[in-house]
């Protein structure tokens, strides 16, 4: 079985052979903070799956962060190529819920938290703690507690 790394790897590999620039530069960003995050702690280690994907996610965002903040600074070139390498790195994660699918499962955890008997400021909390587990690596963080705002102010 191979691993998320090793599949990185190997198209890393790919693209440099496809003389794919972007897609190189892209692995190669991404590969070194999977290492950066491996040796990152007391002891140098090998990272799971889960935490590949994590680092991947991490990296994905910057990407969308980067994006929006040459937008505003009307960089659309550069903006373009973050994008473009956020796509590179969505297609490794795991498919994104859609918006119905994520309040879907709000309403649900925020039913779930009412019954539990929080209300107020602190149901958003509550709400969260259920939530969070679900989407995990399947919704945005942002996205997440948007949803549960809106749903929560009713």
């Amino acid at each position: 079985m191979t691993t998320l790394k090793a599949t990185l790897k190997d198209d890393l590999t790919t693209a440099m052979k496809a003389r794919d620039e972007l897609r190189s530069s892209t692995l190669r960003l991404t590969l070194t903070a999977i290492a950066k995050e491996e040796v990152a702690g007391k002891s140098a280690r090998e990272l799971s799956d889960d935490e590949v994907l994590q680092v991947i996610a991490k990296e994905a965002k910057k990407r969308r962060e980067a994006a929006e903040a040459f937008d505003q600074g009307g960089r659309a070139e550069s903006a373009a190529k973050e994008r473009a390498e956020g796509e590179i790195l969505d297609a490794y994660l795991p498919k994104q819920l859609t918006d119905d699918e994520l309040h879907a499962i709000v309403a649900e955890a925020v039913a779930e938290a009412r019954a539990a008997g929080a209300e107020g400021p602190k149901a958003m909390g509550a709400v969260m703690k259920i939530v969070k587990p679900k989407v995990a690596g399947l919704a945005d963080g942002g996205r997440v507690s948007a949803a549960v705002k809106s749903l929560l102010a009713g």
